[in-house]
């Protein structure tokens, strides 16, 4: 466990420079700014990250998501902007076409999205369907051979960029027999008309990373947009949502680790009282603590993913390393900022920008309290 093949290694070794050649030098200035990194997208899509996990027929690297996931480690490291920015390109918005949709909509849409010329996003957060997706109020009304689409979503990444291509977006089509709403998941092309990628939010933190509320009014898109089953969105993005969660967990632990290595080198090089401030114990323990906390959370992603790519329930697993992974990369972005003083206060400095990403990591894909009330559910409680 945790112990990477030779061609997980040299993937990870790859991205390693990457990250520090080419994200790290932009990283700061994206952030200020709040601009969208296309330049980086572009390169990561001829390194051929997108497409890792997807098989050779639609362009991708006909690898699984342990290399999805070892390249996000790497990317957070750095800035997790364009880690999530990865994560979400493939896991919202490749993964639904990849894993439910029909032939054409892959041969379709797929081999821009896995060569990064495109993005795509995924509908599913509304004002009052968060963690409660069940309470979807978006429709979708099947009106001679197109789905009229009304209602709006939130927070959705990789949704208003100029190379945003489509959003799968989940919709209530009808009622069960039971009286629970029939929930299922449509492609709605950018351009079409009535839908809107709303302005960009101002967010505290992944400023390089694109997010914005989408609104449909009276959006038409073909009865063929249904992307799997009609009824089966909820399963569906359940099961989306899975796999996600063990990414994210992937991106958080690169964080918490990137906290680890530039404490490490700041403690080094800063003085205090006339000796480095790594010889005070006070600092080296509370970073052997934050490597603590890494590695921990490193044996968490893993495991869940190991048993994800053999095929294995990864349930519990995926809930416990989102939950351990994304408190590790708060609390080490808390102790870095502390370590760095006055500096991790300002902006140009990683461990600000990890002060400030990092929270999201506990609400984002899951909140800890509905991991914690997953995993409780699966002991029988």
């Amino acid at each position: 466990m945790a112990i990477l093949s030779d061609e997980l290694e040299q993937l990870r070794k790859s991205v390693e420079d990457f990250a520090n050649n080419v994200v790290d030098p932009v990283a700061a200035e994206h952030d200020r700014e709040h601009t969208f990194p296309y330049d980086v997208v572009r390169q990561m899509g001829e390194m051929g990250l997108f497409g890792l996990p997807i098989s050779e027929e639609f362009g991708g690297m006909g690898g699984d998501y342990m290399a999805l996931c070892v390249a996000l480690e790497e990317l957070a490291r750095v800035d997790q902007s364009v880690a999530i920015t990865l994560e979400a390109g493939v896991s919202l918005g490749i993964m639904p076409i990849y894993r439910f949709g029909t032939q054409d909509q892959k041969e379709k849409w797929l081999p821009d999205l896995v060569a990064g010329k495109a993005l795509a996003g995924f509908g599913l957060t509304e004002s009052e369907a968060g963690s409660d997706a069940g309470g979807t109020k978006t429709t979708a009304k099947l009106e001679d051979g197109e789905w009229v689409i009304n209602g709006s979503k939130q927070f959705i990444t990789n949704s208003g960029t100029d190379i945003t291509k489509l959003v799968t977006v989940t919709a209530v089509t009808g009622q069960r027999d039971n009286g629970k709403k029939e929930i299922s998941a449509i492609i709605v092309p950018s351009g079409t008309e009535g839908f809107v990628a709303e302005p960009a939010y101002n967010k505290v933190g992944w400023n390089a990373s694109d997010t914005h509320p989408l609104t449909f009014n009276n959006v038409r898109v073909p009865e063929e947009n249904l992307v799997g089953e009609r009824g089966r969105g909820f399963a569906q993005f359940l099961s989306i949502l899975e796999e996600g969660r063990i990414a994210i967990a992937a991106l958080a632990c690169g964080a918490a680790q990137g906290c680890v290595d530039e404490s490490v080198r700041y403690a080094k090089e800063r003085t205090s009282f006339g000796k480095p401030i790594s010889d005070y114990q006070a600092i080296s323990f509370k970073i052997a603590r934050m490597e603590a906390r890494a590695w921990t959370a490193r044996q968490a992603w893993h495991a869940a993913a190991e048993k994800m790519v053999a095929g294995q329930d990864c349930a519990k697993e995926a809930s416990i390393a989102k939950m351990i992974c994304s408190e590790a990369a708060m609390d080490n972005a808390r102790d870095a900022t502390q370590i760095h003083g006055g500096y991790g206060f300002m902006n140009e400095y990683r461990v600000s920008r990890h002060y400030r990403d990092s929270k999201i990591l506990e609400i984002g894909e899951g909140t800890t309290e509905v991991q914690q009330m997953l995993i409780a559910r699966h002991l029988g409680l």
